[in-house]
């Protein structure tokens, strides 16, 4: 589980909540929403994820000593740098100069207008090498946002120390670690559309450079909401994903979160990247101390962990760590109701989902959680969500079965109340998803159906 006491995205958002909820108004998180209306004045889909992929797609946008290249995995690289720039890192206080080239996206024009934005990349990043992924987006008042930072990055930790930003706002919108959220949504402000902006860092005078494959972004406009509605059971399936306790690394690097009891994040990523085939090699591993059991767990929370945030929770960190294994990529996304997971499970794709809840809450677990991500691996018979829960003593133990109506409802809310009995925000359906770089049709039509391509 997430440490409880650290500066979340969610901790901030709750308590924007709570005093909204005092005062009669609520905040990004937990505005009273009305949803947009689709084709027959059905509900449209409160999310759009949008990404680009495609080499035609990467000659579209502002290309600033950056070029495309072709192949299997089309991408971006840096050609003739644009330029040099020192950068100061504020986790070691070193100053070093660095080569760079940027690309812009074309806008973006949303499909449902936004309260919040998350963005999530998939890149290669040798030794020598660092890439970092901007927003700037138009609301629907017509003014812009500035230029946010939604994270630097490097797959390693010897160059720079991966970072989220604290501290961007605008008065309108603000980021909360890798979440641009509108700062009062009751008041009917959204964001409308958006760009993003890659800078690409290499050391100079050096032919070295990042390779960025994806770059996207998901918005949504999730309904305020302390129950979601019921969904009807579809799909008796199990998916055979390799099963890791975050427990049993209690203490373990301590540096990073803490150690193992706050690592569900990296946890999950390490289930979901296995079961894709994705291994490290005994020399990557060479760091881990050799007494510890699952040392491929211990690597993912050094290599997903966030120095500001400090932790190893950041969503699209783990989407770009999973990403870092051949043949695989990863997003940040949200999922609209059960159904569209059972989409996912049909097709061979598990997901990790994102979750709030008291003790009470759901049957089985023995816990409650400000925050958790677990993996959902398949459907009993009955409809029941069979889930890779890392908050589990040991690796026998980690396989749950809980029931649906529970965990769907603890994991689509926007609202719930906490231990204390105040009001506290839900993450809406968020999730990670990891699937090959080259899905099947099968796989392609399961992801297009929940708005991934």
């Amino acid at each position: 589980m997430s440490r409880a006491q650290q500066p979340s995205r969610r901790t901030v958002l709750t308590a924007a909540v709570a005093a909204a909820v005092a005062g009669g108004t609520a905040p990004a998180a937990a505005a009273a929403r009305r949803p947009a209306a689709g084709t027959g004045g059905a509900p449209a889909r409160p999310i759009d994820y949008h990404a680009w992929t495609a080499y035609r797609e990467w000659r579209l946008g502002a290309a600033q000593g950056v070029r495309a290249v072709a192949g299997a995995r089309p991408g971006v690289v840096i050609g003739a740098p644009a330029g040099r720039t020192d950068y100061t890192d504020p986790h070691t206080g070193t100053t070093a100069t660095w080569e760079y080239a940027t690309w812009t996206s074309p806008v973006h024009r949303l499909t449902v207008p936004a309260t919040e934005v998350v963005s999530s990349w998939n890149a290669h990043t040798p030794d020598g090498t660092w890439l970092q992924v901007e927003l700037q987006g138009t609301y629907s008042d017509g003014a812009e946002t500035p230029w946010y930072v939604m994270g630097r990055w490097a797959a390693g930790d010897q160059d720079i120390k991966r970072t989220s930003v604290d501290g961007q706002s605008d008065g309108k919108s603000s980021i909360w670690t890798d979440t641009f959220a509108i700062d009062d949504a009751s008041t009917g402000l959204r964001l409308t559309s958006y760009r993003l902006r890659l800078t690409l860092y290499r050391r100079p005078g050096t032919h070295l450079t990042p390779t960025v494959w994806r770059l996207g972004a998901m918005g949504s406009d999730i309904p305020d909401r302390f129950t979601v509605p019921a969904s009807t059971p579809g799909l008796a399936q199990e998916l055979a994903v390799p099963r890791y306790s975050q427990e049993i690394h209690k203490g373990q690097y301590p540096q990073y979160d803490g150690g193992g009891e706050a690592w569900c994040s990296p946890t999950s990523s390490s289930m979901i990247i296995e079961y894709w085939g994705g291994r490290l090699t005994s020399e990557q591993l060479s760091w881990v101390d050799p007494a510890y059991a699952d040392p491929q767990v211990d690597n993912a929370a050094r290599f997903t962990y966030d120095y500001q945030y400090e932790g190893c929770g950041n969503w699209p960190f783990n989407a770009a760590y999973a990403a870092t294994f051949e043949g695989l990529q990863g997003v940040v996304t949200r999922l609209a109701s059960l159904t569209d997971l059972e989409t996912l499970i049909a097709a061979g794709i598990p997901a990790i989902t994102s979750q709030s809840f008291l003790k009470t809450e759901l049957t089985g677990a023995g816990y409650g959680t400000s925050g958790h991500l677990m993996t959902v691996i398949g459907f009993t018979a009955d409809g029941d969500v069979i889930a890779n829960d890392p908050a589990s003593p040991s690796d026998d133990a980690v396989r749950r079965v809980y029931l649906r109506r529970e965990f769907e409802n603890i994991w689509l809310r926007t609202k719930r109340y906490n231990a204390s009995g105040n009001v506290a925000s839900g993450t809406g359906g968020v999730c990670y998803l990891y699937f090959p770089a080259h899905p099947t049709p099968l796989q392609r039509k399961a992801l297009a159906a929940v708005g991934v391509r």
